[in-house]
């Protein structure tokens, strides 16, 4: 199993409100530059929200959610602090309850 860590907020505050495009295109640039394979996701309506040991991370979630799910911890603390307003987690996959760290529902 790997370990997953995220934030997670209501879709338009993640897609729309919030510049978070420039924060993951830049982070993008950067793996390039320094050759590190890319670790981060954006996941529309992630259905690792609905299980149960997330329950309490997730009520304070507006839905439609997202997601930016990563394996690098520091990533995702960077994230919260750079968006105040995102639930944190972190989650193991695959598991009974996610199978799939990045799948979506719906």
């Amino acid at each position: 199993m790997t370990q997953y860590h995220f934030v997670a907020a209501s879709e338009a505050f993640l897609t729309v409100e919030e510049p978070l495009d420039e924060v993951l295109r830049e982070r993008v640039r950067h793996y390039g530059e320094t050759g590190k394979a890319i670790d981060f996701w954006l996941v529309k309506r992630p259905a690792f929200l609905e299980a149960p040991e997330l329950a309490s991370a997730a009520a304070g979630v507006p839905r439609p959610a997202a997601a930016v799910v990563s394996t690098d911890a520091k990533f995702i603390e960077f994230l919260k602090l750079r968006l105040e307003f995102v639930a944190r987690g972190s989650f193991e996959a695959p598991s009974p309850a996610i199978a799939d760290a990045l799948a979506s529902v719906g």
